[in-house]
């Protein structure tokens, strides 16, 4: 039997056996994206001349006058204080690679009503039709000024590391890049809990990470922050140590604080005893690697669709298996993370996300798990209502203990 031909026409129907029909009406994916995801509502009525002359001119005026003469009015009187702008350049989306600004759309307005489904908190989604460190970085500070704080998504490394820097030392504003710093977050979580389940310090732990990338790299900087005992990190042509002469700048730091065991040779090298695998490169790691794990391992195979390890697989050997994905327990999502971080970051307007607000909401995410813990309950579902508030009352907690709330 022939396979069904189904060409895309520019007004977003199909082409099947030669008759055009709607996307939508044989995909439920396109019937929901038709129109996009969301909307801008508005907070105030104008139902007559007196709300218009109050919400736009002449009222408007007085309130623009107050906020030029004491500029930190804006965050009282506009939505400043609680938008945040989801920005990407669309060269890392999800599993699809580098689809462009307009192909990411889809994402970022998803990312945005997650957002507010789950923190409380307005976005927008920017998708820049520019990739040049520069571009973006200039790009971004031009549209600081209506937003709270700035959330860079689907941003290929190693140039999101770069973006994310420059803009934090720009802007006074939280930028957040959600790919490295949500995913550590959630994965330290899931860590403490694993350790609290089997009666380990995370300190005895030694942990190994595939992936070298924005998330790999994130993880093992909060990992060494949380006190890891070890952590080693693996990119394709083997763990990152610092006798490797064809390192980025990015790896080259990233061998000063990993590895203080010497580990050398492939990732499956590097498995052997250790007590932890966190997985964010895709790939297949080999079940003999899992297995010469140590006794009681953890494995946080997280890539999607297919993790690194089948959590069939994983459970012959480890005594806590994690995934990213939502088929299977112990899901380790992001948006655990970052709706409750920026939620409490805004609540406090602070000027900075620092570690110490990360860890802070790492540990009311685990916190949230309580007694409940269990080796298929090492970390709460998106859709525990208590996960936001825990998050973002700790982020706010953290962020006036280290001096950078502004209220």
């Amino acid at each position: 039997m022939a396979a069904e031909i189904v060409n895309p026409r520019s007004d977003g129907s199909t082409e099947r056996d030669g008759g055009a029909e709607p996307l939508d009406s044989f995909d439920p994916a396109f019937a929901l994206h038709r129109g996009g995801k969301m909307a801008v509502q508005a907070t105030v009525p104008v139902r007559d001349k007196d709300d218009l002359s109050l919400a736009y001119t002449p009222g408007v005026a007085r309130v623009c006058t107050a906020i030029a003469e004491q500029p930190e009015l804006v965050h009282d009187y506009t939505w400043k204080s609680s938008v945040v702008a989801v920005v990407t350049d669309g060269t890392a989306v999800l599993g699809l690679g580098d689809i462009g600004p307009e192909a990411s759309l889809p994402v970022m307005e998803g990312k945005a009503i997650l957002f507010k489904q789950f923190g409380g908190v307005d976005a927008v989604p920017i998708a820049l039709d520019c990739t040049g460190v520069d571009e973006i970085v200039e790009t971004v500070v031009r549209l600081a000024p209506s937003f709270g704080g700035v959330n860079l998504e689907d941003i290929s490394a190693p140039r999101c590391f770069e973006i994310e820097r420059r803009l934090q030392e720009r802007l006074d504003i939280p930028v957040f890049h959600d790919d490295q710093h949500g995913t550590a977050v959630v994965t330290l979580a899931a860590l403490r809990n694993a350790a609290r389940l089997s009666g380990r310090a995370l300190g005895e732990l030694r942990a190994v990470i595939s992936g070298a990338g924005a998330a790999g790299v994130a993880i093992a900087k909060m990992l060494v922050e949380a006190g890891i005992g070890d952590v080693a990190v693996a990119d394709r042509k083997g763990v990152v140590s610092a006798d490797r002469e064809d390192l980025t700048p990015v790896k080259r730091e990233l061998a000063q604080f990993t590895n203080k065991a010497g580990v050398t040779g492939s990732l499956e090298d590097a498995l052997a005893g250790a007590d932890v695998f966190i997985g964010v490169s895709g790939g297949t790691v080999a079940e003999s690697a899992v297995a010469s794990m140590a006794e009681g391992a953890f494995v946080f195979a997280m890539a999607n669709p297919d993790p690194e390890v089948h959590p069939d697989v994983a459970r012959k050997y480890a005594s806590v298996v994690a995934t990213g994905r939502s088929d299977f327990p112990n899901q380790i999502n992001n948006v655990l993370a970052f709706p409750g971080i920026f939620a409490g970051a805004l609540q406090v307007r602070a000027s900075r996300i620092t570690e110490g607000m990360k860890i802070a909401a790492a540990e009311a995410l685990a916190g949230v798990v309580g007694d409940d813990l269990a080796p298929d309950y090492v970390i709460p579902s998106p859709f525990d209502e208590r996960v936001a508030p825990a998050v973002t009352a700790a982020v706010a907690a953290a962020a006036r203990a280290e001096g950078v709330a502004r209220r």
